[in-house]
């Protein structure tokens, strides 16, 4: 299965710049922003926004609204689904 999941973007990385480090579910994970930029002047733009993360790729910016409806959607689904437990819970089964 393949699962994009919501993350905000907290911080830059210092030495790579298509590089920042996103929140999701509670980890800080290092992410590359390279697709997210278009459309801003300076990376310091892109902290506190939400994107959709993809094998360590942020694809695309979203509100926090549609980024919160996903998590819960996710959240929902962790019940059924062992892969998606697994990944909200960085490999951890409950």
């Amino acid at each position: 299965m393949c699962i994009g999941i919501p993350g905000q973007i907290v911080a830059l990385h210092e030495q790579q710049p298509d590089h920042a480090w996103a929140e999701v579910c509670g980890l800080r994970r290092e992410v590359n922003i390279a697709l997210v930029c278009e459309g801003i002047s300076e990376r310091e733009q892109l902290i506190g926004c939400w994107v959709l993360i993809h094998v360590g790729f942020a694809l695309s910016r979203l509100d926090e609204h549609e980024a919160q409806e996903t998590l819960a959607a996710l959240h929902a689904m962790e019940e059924v689904e062992a892969d998606v437990a697994l990944f909200l819970n960085a490999g951890e089964a409950r």
